[in-house]
């Protein structure tokens, strides 16, 4: 496939691997691009709708059974 176009034709045989290396990179980048999950639109307002459930929990303080002194 590389061999095909006629502006690779033109460059030394000894880039060929280097290139082809180059196109793998950049053909698996491209691919992780199209797996990541999209972000909402509104994240704005599911980071502050988590925010608000965060700050409506019910926070317990364990109370110690005895008390300890420092001597």
């Amino acid at each position: 496939m590389i061999s095909r176009s006629p502006l690779l034709q033109q460059l030394p045989e000894s880039f060929l691997p280097e290139i082809s290396h180059f196109i793998d990179f950049v053909m698996h980048k491209h691919k992780n691009r199209i797996a990541e999950p999209k972000m909402p639109d509104d994240i704005d307002k599911a980071w502050a709708k988590g925010f608000e459930e965060v700050d409506r929990l019910q926070v317990m303080t364990n109370e110690p059974d005895s008390e300890f002194k420092l001597q």
